[in-house]
């Protein structure tokens, strides 16, 4: 089932809403860690501003300089892990054109829904971009402790995140916020393995910039083939 719903969006790609929505996530993810992190230096530009008096040594003016290398590389650590998640949330803004897109193509007969409204998109966005952030940065603390299973972690992490946001998604556009939360329940297991296989290209570069795309598209297919075995059994 996973599988299955996993080649039928990558035969997909080529949709120009699925192209539309991945060029408009990397954009937004570039801006926001550009944002955030000219924030941080004026704030330490700030703190810091006319330099530093230390005990015998006297006054230091360059330890703003030192400080301002030490961030660019503590951000080009830090995007490393937190790129990807907020792609992954930024995107998710706009996944409710790739789930339209999937069902338009397969799944034909269905009945037109409202597209979800633009506040609800963005506060549902805003709460997953503060849950995915929060939580990978807890996990940077569990990948020093425990760096022979760093790349399991994240993989687990992430994949329940990912797989949960994009079930959610998917559902609520059918069954509403209380229903597809209802079959999120029901598939618990199968959302949380379909996540981590979507996580796994996660730590690979460039790869991992249309995970969020085909996520939303193979949790779409997911989720109407839950939908089938339900009715079925």
């Amino acid at each position: 089932m996973i599988f299955s719903a996993f080649f039928k969006s990558v035969a997909q790609m080529g949709d120009p809403r699925f192209r539309r929505v991945l060029f408009l996530g990397i954009a937004l993810t570039f801006a926001l860690l550009a944002g955030f992190y000219a924030l941080f230096l004026t704030v330490m530009n700030e703190a810091i501003d006319g330099g530093i008096s230390l005990p015998i040594v006297g006054e230091v003016t360059w330890i703003g300089d030192l400080l301002g290398w030490g961030s660019l590389f503590l951000m080009l650590f830090l995007s490393m892990f937190l790129m990807v998640p907020v792609a992954s949330a930024i995107t998710s803004l706009f996944l409710d054109e790739v789930a339209a897109a999937v069902e338009a193509k397969h799944y034909p007969t269905l009945a037109p829904v409202k597209p979800t409204p633009f506040y609800e998109s963005l506060r549902d966005t805003v709460n997953f971009l503060g849950i995915l952030i929060g939580a990978n940065i807890l996990a940077v603390l569990l990948y020093v402790m425990m760096p022979f299973a760093a790349i399991f972690i994240f993989w687990a992490l992430n994949g329940f995140l990912l797989g949960r946001e994009y079930f959610q998604i998917a559902a609520m556009r059918r069954l509403g916020r209380d229903g597809a939360k209802q079959a999120r329940k029901e598939n618990f297991g199968l959302i949380w393995l379909a996540g981590c296989l979507m996580a796994l290209p996660l730590t690979v570069p460039l790869l991992n910039l249309f995970i969020p795309i085909l996520g939303a598209a193979t949790f779409t297919h997911l989720f109407h083939a839950t939908q089938r075995a339900r009715s079925s059994g």
